[in-house]
């Protein structure tokens, strides 16, 4: 693959981008994919490259959003036996900013959810975002004239892909088209029968297991990854876990046979928004070199808790979406919890079963252990900066965010060896690292944290270190550079087309 220096003096480092996504901060978001797509779009447009992002424009947006404005832009296109019809809008935004468009349909994305509602997914969500797919890719010469490179995220905007290099693939857009894919989390795919290739006017071809075909199954996101230019995953550590039977998710072959043509690009942070010195969500400001700040807003959180006020206690806290991707069902066996001489606090929201589970555990510890299960992103500030270390225990973590911003906040993680985890926590420098999915590995790793609090110099030592960690987008970008540069090259692309 090319450096980031080969990219910036190859012509077509600086072709137009266009992002698919079915999230996209603040707009849309449900995890770590919509300010992911976000921080890559909104730094390559500040480097010069044109951007422009695409999405759904569900009601949530609507209702919240009332600048967005139509573009005039409206189409019928065929999607297996039905034409359906859709419109086009637009954010406004300044010049040299991410251009923001929605796709209007209102069967489908007039819902009270994103994926699915209590706990369900939508039964048509191969319709929803197979028509969303096509539509995109009918009206990319309205967004973008010349080459460029079209990136889509995740298996819901995977089949953009799909129809790019098939159904139209002798169109004068595929020939001008390079194409990534970016797995966020492959745990993902898309499952459904075989009755949805000609549902969505996919060729009978197809099932075929190098392309769509998986154990009786099509699985979008394998067609993606079949048709893709290259292939991105969210940090290196998790590009090779792909490439394994233990992390593939059942696609290691795929990701295996992708060989130079898959990368693993580590997520960023907008270290503008999570900046402790500047934070307006946090009771008060604090720096590296002045901590003062912090110990106000632990003992803001503590209260706000109705936990003892006590600066010799470590302060635990875990937001995140409350499934066992996470790791709470070692949470939830751990022997140390219950006893340790520490707090801990849990965000989120999820599983009512692990909900549950975690409320009837607070209540058999109230002076130690609390719950907040209406997650804000306020809230995720005002915790990141109160606590003194982030438990991040997940079975697995494609990249992972929190336990980025933690650092910056000098909140240090007990993390997992996995993924982005593996890539951007070093063991008893800037926080506490265990290799095992077991509730024992854990509570050994939570023993350390809770021994290091009490050796108060060495203490801060780490957190000023995790503190100086660079985690910003920019880095990323550049990175991405060289693998569109690598896409344009698989395509055949030239600056002329």
């Amino acid at each position: 693959m090319p450096t980031a220096a080969d990219s910036a003096s190859d012509p077509t480092a600086a072709l137009p981008v266009v992002h698919l996504c079915a999230e996209y901060w603040p707009f849309a978001r449900t995890g770590g994919l919509a300010e992911a797509v976000r921080g890559i779009a909104t730094f390559q447009a500040h480097t010069g490259r044109p951007t422009a992002v695409v999405m759904p424009f569900f009601r949530s947006i609507r209702e919240r959003f009332d600048d967005i404005r139509p573009t005039g832009i409206r189409q019928s296109v065929r999607v297996g036996p039905r034409v359906e019809t859709g419109a086009l809008y637009e954010m406004p935004v300044e010049p040299g900013e991410v251009r923001v468009f929605f796709v209007e349909h209102d069967d489908y994305f007039e819902r009270g959810g994103l994926y699915g509602e209590g706990g369900s997914d939508y039964e048509d969500n191969t319709r929803r975002f197979g028509f969303f797919c096509r539509f995109v890719a009918e009206i990319l010469p309205r967004i973008v004239d010349g080459p460029f490179v079209l990136h889509a995220h995740d298996w819901h905007t995977a089949l953009a892909l799909v129809y790019l290099r098939t159904t139209l693939g002798n169109t004068p857009l595929a020939r001008r088209a390079a194409t990534v894919l970016t797995a966020h989390n492959a745990g993902y795919q898309g499952h459904f029968g075989p009755e949805i290739l000609p549902d969505l006017g996919l060729a009978p071809s197809l099932w075929d297991w190098r392309y769509m075909e998986w154990y009786g199954k099509a699985n979008v996101l394998k067609a993606g990854v079949a048709f893709s230019d290259m292939v991105t995953t969210v940090s290196p550590s998790h590009a090779r876990e792909l490439c394994t039977p233990d992390g593939g998710f059942g696609l290691q072959e795929a990701f295996t046979d992708l060989g130079p043509r898959l990368a693993g690009v580590l997520n960023g942070i907008d270290q503008d928004v999570w900046d402790p010195t500047t934070d307006p969500d946090i009771p008060a400001p604090f720096e590296a070199d002045d901590l003062s700040g912090k110990v106000a807003c632990k003992a803001w959180l503590q209260e706000a808790l109705h936990l003892p006020v006590d600066p010799d206690l470590p302060l635990f806290g875990m937001v995140a979406r409350i499934v066992q991707q996470k790791g709470f069902d070692i949470v939830l066996r751990s022997e140390v919890m219950g006893r340790a001489p520490a707090q801990f606090l849990f965000v989120g929201e999820g599983d009512p079963g692990y909900q549950d589970a975690l409320a009837r555990f607070a209540a058999r510890h109230r002076d130690r252990i609390a719950t907040r299960f209406d997650f804000t992103e306020r809230r995720e500030h005002r915790m990141i900066a109160g606590c003194d270390a982030l438990l991040m225990p997940s079975q697995y973590e494609p990249c992972g965010l929190t336990q980025m911003r933690s650092q910056r906040y000098g909140t240090l993680p007990v993390v997992r060896r996995v993924g982005g985890l593996a890539d951007t926590v070093v063991d008893d420098e800037t926080g506490f690292v265990f290799d095992e999915y077991t509730p024992e590995a854990l509570d050994e790793a939570l023993t350390r944290a809770v021994a290091r609090y009490q050796d108060a110099d060495r203490w801060v030592a780490m957190t000023r270190t995790a503190m100086a960690e660079d985690f910003s987008w920019p880095r990323r970008v550049r990175e991405y550079d060289a693998i569109y540069a690598s896409a344009a090259a698989h395509a055949g692309l030239t600056e002329a087309g």
